[in-house]
């Protein structure tokens, strides 16, 4: 009975913070918004006719609606009457929110031909609109609250009012989107903040975990007087595991961190709940989060070799290789039947040297420690293709942006080897867009200041044994406004190599300029020129296409030798993005194999951030798993996303699975098929080389459910064998059907083998 009532307490707690900040002190914007492309000053004014204007949905980018492609200027306005009764209903009656969903990527907001919001920004009275505005870069993301004093004269009570909106987007989807779109009068939720995600969860021992809340008074004139309540509660049968409840005062800009810390399970899906009632009025705000579940067994203290099991390199390149394995203490590495022109390093496993003709070899690998030695073979295919399994490794953008440094990426490839992630066999160290200066009198690519020697960074990443990657365009510039390649692409691949870089990443960006409207040959053109410059250099460079799926590049991408390439526009750290992208990607599956990787974009787990500032990922733990099951399902290139220096230890136990990682790294190079689509699941399956086969549950729905698959869907037929990848257990035999109960927008992940 105490479960029963712990769970009704918190349902009831949800459902009164729903309820009490709605009503009469809102007034929805969430339809009759009129919408132009271009750009005229003159459309913020009220008098304006937008009568010809198109309706628009604010709640969906305009590619959504019938304007895909489009970047640059565009104008939304909305007619509304805004009654003074609002104040009379209000918790806080100063002042007025207006919310504006987000916006990508820059925004300029007027009222009543006023402006009175930029970027995120409330403007003051009299203030001039930017006319660089639409420069800034990274707000794409930021909700739009603009915040008035109920007393400005720029809002015009009981009448109607003007709200115009001049968005500028820089590529890919553009406009307003996600919610809310209302006027509001401010509540309890717009002052009071809890910051349940900013720190990371401490796995302590074997069953200790403690976590820090931040509670914040962001009012500057504020206060508010209540009770806190704090639960942690198993979501299987309902088990309370922590309660505090405690009266606090809230003065203004008041920040308390609290640290709690409770026994659990850390396998087990627990939910933290917190809520704060004020005392006066018995307004309450509340949130919630799931714990983060770690499933990944630690590996074992004796020698297991992980990573590839094949190895692709062209002849006469320079070959490296590193063996990569966990266990306890000191590891020797040694290899059997190494071809002529090879030598492996028996302290650190990088395999170096020379092959000049074409063939197969199969080499034996040991590794060894005191506790005793483990053996694999590795295939070694000198050919025309290279990345036979998809790459593992890093790139800056989502962390670092254009914020990316040499301090910066010497300390992330310190981070891959010191955490652990090397071992498991996670590769490169990839460079974005943002180290670039010039071309030279001469054409050479010079680097800016914060890339004062680019060869000996190389020579420092491969040191450690990674590899390491950069980034240009096949454009006059890149997308943040940095040099580009175009007309300089034989040049900038002979400095490429002779710097020793491993993997190119190429992005369509102003390329758009030359080709604003491409053609397929158009489209193939550009790669087809740094295809023949990578071609022409006497060094394997992982050939990355980043031109957002245009054209259906995974029909095409292997014509112009592309390793990969992006089939998707870029992924952000919510579960729409992840979904969206991830569950859209059966149609490139048959253009998948050893060397031609489709690629739904990079990792958003971890801190990520796209510049200086960083958050930790908003995907649930549970949407964490998804990405990663997915992706490896997708035999898809895993790059991080991440701060490396940062990892926590549910982030570190997401992208160390070797049993999860093997999926992804397949020898075979078939990617997953769907096999079961409906509005609550899906089904995905992917044939291993062994004969075996992995297969995804997906529940999208934001409740737990079991997942029914019956075997002749997957073209099983007969006893199967079925172990869980995630916690690397036989689940026993299975026949004609089975059930595995998934958390919301969680995912499982097995193999079937007979």
């Amino acid at each position: 009975m105490r479960r029963i009532a712990c769970l009704l307490t918190v349902l009831i707690m949800l459902l009164v913070s729903c309820s009490t900040e709605t009503g009469k002190d809102v007034v929805l914007l969430d339809t009759g918004w009129k919408f132009s492309t271009g750009d005229d000053m003159t459309w913020g004014n009220p008098s304006f006719n937008d009568s010809g204007w198109d309706n628009i949905n604010p709640m969906e980018t305009w590619e959504k609606q019938g304007h895909k492609k489009y970047d640059g200027f565009a104008w939304y306005r909305i007619r509304q009457v805004i009654p003074r009764s609002m104040i009379k209903t209000a918790f806080l009656k100063d002042s007025i929110i207006f919310r504006l969903g987000k916006i990508d990527d820059c925004d300029q907001v007027f009222l009543n031909g006023a402006l009175i919001g930029e970027n995120g920004t409330t403007m003051a009275m009299n203030s001039l609109p930017s006319a660089d505005f639409n420069k800034i870069w990274g707000k794409w993301d930021l909700n739009r609250n603009y915040v008035l004093s109920v007393n400005d004269p720029r809002i015009q009570w009981d009448k109607e009012n003007v709200i115009a909106v001049r968005v500028f987007d820089f590529s890919g989807p553009g406009g307003m989107f996600s919610q809310p779109f209302e006027i509001a009068m401010p509540g309890l939720k717009d002052y009071v903040r809890f910051d349940l995600t900013s720190s990371p969860y401490d796995f302590e021992g074997e069953n200790i975990l403690k976590k820090n809340i931040v509670i914040k008074n962001i009012s500057g004139k504020n206060e508010f007087k209540g009770n806190l309540v704090i639960r942690a509660v198993e979501q299987e049968g309902g088990i309370g595991l922590y309660t505090e409840k405690t009266g606090i005062d809230l003065t203004p800009g008041l920040i308390i961190d609290k640290q709690i810390s409770f026994k659990t399970s850390f396998d087990k899906a627990v939910n933290l709940f917190i809520c704060f009632t004020e005392a006066t009025t018995g307004k309450q705000i509340c949130d919630t989060v799931d714990v983060p579940r770690i499933l990944t067994p630690k590996p074992p203290k004796g020698p297991r070799i992980t990573g590839a099991k094949v190895f692709g390199v062209r002849p006469w390149s320079p070959f490296q290789f590193k063996v990569t394995a966990t266990g306890e203490g000191r590891l020797k590495y040694t290899a059997l039947d190494l071809p002529a022109g090879l030598k492996i390093n028996e302290d650190d496993g990088v395999i170096t040297g020379v092959l000049k003709k074409k063939g197969e070899f199969i080499v034996k690998l040991k590794v060894e420690n005191h506790l005793g030695f483990c053996e694999r073979d590795l295939k070694i295919v000198v050919g025309d293709v290279i990345s036979l399994t998809p790459p593992l490794g890093w790139n800056s953008w989502n962390c670092w942006g254009l914020s990316v440094s040499d301090e910066k990426i010497r300390q992330s490839a310190d981070a891959m080897k010191s955490s652990g992630l090397s071992d498991h066999g996670w590769t490169y160290i990839n460079i974005d867009d943002g180290w670039e200066y010039m071309h030279d009198k001469d054409g050479n690519i010079l680097t800016n200041s914060k890339f004062p020697n680019m060869r000996a960074l190389c020579d420092y990443v491969h040191s450690l044994g990674l590899k390491i990657g950069i980034y240009s365009s096949p454009g006059r510039k890149t997308c943040g406004g940095y040099e580009g390649s175009l007309g300089f692409e034989e040049k900038d691949v002979q400095h490429y190599a002779a710097w020793g870089i491993d993997y190119l990443k190429y992005d369509w960006c102003s390329y758009s300029e030359v080709a604003p409207d491409p053609t397929p040959e158009q489209l193939k053109y550009p790669y087809q020129v740094m295809r023949r410059a990578l071609r022409n250099v006497n060094r394997d460079i992982h050939y990355s296409l980043c031109q957002y799926g245009m054209g259906d590049v995974w029909k095409w991408g292997a014509s112009v030798d592309g390793n990969s390439w992006r089939t998707t526009g870029d992924i952000e750290d919510t579960w729409e993005s992840l979904s969206l992208i991830g569950f859209s990607q059966d149609k490139c599956s048959p253009y998948s194999a050893p060397g031609r990787w489709n690629d739904p974009d990079m990792l958003v787990v971890g801190r990520v951030g796209w510049g200086p500032s960083l958050h930790n990922t908003r995907l649930t733990p549970e949407e964490q798993y998804t990405h990663i099951t997915l992706w490896s399902l997708l035999a898809s290139p895993l790059l991080i996303g991440c701060d490396l220096t940062q990892l926590d230890a549910f982030t570190l136990s997401l992208l160390t699975n070797d049993e999860v990682l093997a999926v992804n790294q397949d020898p075979l190079g078939k990617q997953a098929i769907q096999v079961k689509k409906t509005g609550e699941y899906e089904i995905w399956i992917r044939d291993l080389e062994d004969g075996s086969k992995a297969v995804g549950l997906f529940n999208k729905t934001e409740k737990a459910m079991n997942i029914p698959v019956e075997m002749k869907a997957l073209t099983l037929d007969g006893k199967c064998q079925m172990r869980d990848l995630w916690v690397q257990k036989d689940l026993g035999q299975v026949c004609r059907h089975f059930e595995m109960k998934t958390w919301p927008h969680g995912a499982r992940l097995i193999r079937l083998s007979k």
